[in-house]
């Protein structure tokens, strides 16, 4: 089965990117939304299949994984073929907490905590962040991987995510939903990388995109932005719950991360 999925490209300059890991190839993987009412292991196994020939250095898992978190099960041992030189890295979205996107209020209780997501993604070969960091080291130098919980479902504690990574080096903020963006912390970040928008799903000429389950959406609901002090990536992301897009493609994310000389735009 074809996943649909465009791979979209982008180069990201960044000041403070250690000349060792210049070049650094990440790919993003957001809201492939697997399970009912297509159970398409197909299509999460041929998005595998893509992103293993793409010659990532880091893969990222954006959240919303799978549709119906109590399926997780069924979909999950598809992304043990992932590979990636510095690893793959997973962050929990709105719907692996239970929360749907249209009422706080018809969410059900999550099958699975943290700790159980966080079991099941390590069987699979997969390390999940939930606001807590991680460094990656490459050539004796450093960069910081600050995995941010769901702010859309509200799990989200950036302070605690940003407290053991070290601020004279490089810090990227990965998390579900681009609104993290408004956190009065997040200029610390010299990167974040979000998906959860689906791109909006529909654009219109001229006036891009009709909706789209964030604030600011004609600024956040897709690609590069700079804002608050720091540069803001949002994914198109690979699936949707409700497969009607219009000028809007399904993406996969390949961000080449570059080192700038001069500071970086904001």
């Amino acid at each position: 089965m074809n996943h649909g999925a465009v791979v979209e490209r982008t180069t990201i300059l960044l000041s403070r990117l250690p000349a060792a890991f210049d070049g650094l190839r990440v790919v993003l993987i957001a809201d492939v939304h697997a399970g009912p009412p297509r159970r398409d292991v197909a299509r999460l196994e041929s998005i595998v299949r893509t992103v293993n020939t793409l010659a990532a250095d880091l893969v990222l898992l954006l959240g919303d994984v799978v549709h119906n978190p109590a399926e997780a099960p069924l979909y999950l041992p598809s992304l043990a073929q992932l590979k990636a030189r510095l690893g793959v890295w997973a962050l929990l979205g709105n719907h692996e907490h239970a929360f749907v996107w249209y009422c706080r209020y018809l969410g059900s209780s999550p099958p699975f905590s943290v700790d159980d997501w966080r079991r099941m993604y390590a069987e699979v070969g997969v390390n999940l962040l939930a606001n807590e960091a991680q460094s990656l080291a490459n050539g004796g130098s450093r960069i910081w991987l600050v995995g941010v919980d769901d702010a859309y479902s509200g799990h989200d504690d950036l302070p605690a995510a940003l407290h053991s990574a070290d601020a004279s080096d490089l810090r990227l903020v990965v998390t579900h939903s681009p609104d993290i963006i408004d956190h009065p912390f997040i200029a610390q970040a010299d990167l974040v990388l979000a998906g959860h928008t689906h791109g909006g799903q529909v654009h219109l000429p001229w006036l891009g995109p009709v909706w789209a389950p964030c604030r600011k959406p004609r600024q956040r609901a897709a690609g590069l932005l700079r804002t608050n002090g720091t540069t803001l990536y949002v994914t198109r992301g690979a699936g949707e719950a409700l497969a009607f897009r219009f000028r809007c493609p399904r993406e996969i994310t390949v961000l080449e991360l570059r080192s700038s000389p001069g500071p970086d735009p904001t």
